[in-house]
């Protein structure tokens, strides 16, 4: 098993991202942690898509948010893959990774995004293999408002001692902050207070074999070979 490697939207280093095919794979590798990004379609059901538009990963063009679901489920990543819905995703993970769910909120773009993942999340009884994370700080407000049991955690490009506070403000256990951001202080700032520490998205090998020194990190990477050769997984 391979405890400190965070596979990023499944396997995009030999699988289209985010997809059921990558999530596998992560699995098969023994990963023990797997990131996924979640928005609304237009009729409230959460679906697995990183960019707020579909055109760059499928045979479609427009808005997430505009699309119902009947619409994104027609539409194909690399000719055959179907956009999961986060129920389809976490069945399939069910019982078998630990899950970053990281919600796509920005600002009011998707009223009710928060609600809706923990209602499926719930639904499948997934509350102890689920956290969840955004760059929208707001929305993990939000998160802990709906559920005070919930793990969350903040996204943000750089370091910064607010994260931390803030972290600890929500009863947040994560933080998770662009690699070559990360210092020595703030690495050791996250260990004394109890955060756990996530890099994203380290594909280099040199980048690895700098994080490989801090076991306390988890590391979100694209290339998850790469990563398991580096780490000696």
């Amino acid at each position: 098993m391979d405890a400190r490697g965070l596979a990023h939207r499944g396997y995009p280093g030999r699988y289209p991202e985010n997809t059921l095919t990558g999530f596998q794979a992560a699995c098969e590798l023994g990963f023990a942690y797997l990131e996924l990004d979640v928005q609304l379609s237009k009729d409230g059901v959460p679906v697995v898509m990183h960019d707020f538009r579909v055109d760059r990963v499928t045979d479609g063009k427009g808005n997430v948010k505009d699309m119902t679901i009947a619409e994104l489920k027609r539409l194909r990543i690399a000719g055959t893959e179907e956009i999961p819905t986060l129920e389809e995703a976490l069945r399939l993970l069910q019982g078998r990774i630990l899950v970053d769910v990281e919600l796509k909120q920005c600002g009011d773009l998707y009223p009710g995004l928060e609600a809706a993942v923990l209602g499926v999340v719930h639904k499948l009884n997934m509350e102890d293999q689920v956290f969840f994370t955004s760059f929208d700080h707001y929305s993990m407000i939000r998160m802990r408002e709906l559920h005070r049991g919930a793990e969350i955690g903040l996204i943000n490009y750089g370091a910064s001692p607010a994260l931390i506070r803030l972290a600890k403000e929500l009863n947040g256990r994560y933080v998770s902050v662009r690699h070559n951001y990360l210092t020595e202080p703030f690495i050791r700032l996250c260990e004394e207070e109890g955060i756990q520490l996530i890099a994203w998205t380290v594909d280099e090998e040199s980048d690895m074999r700098r994080m490989a020194g801090y076991p306390s990190i988890l590391v979100c990477t694209n290339e998850l070979e790469r990563w398991q050769s580096v780490a000696g997984a």
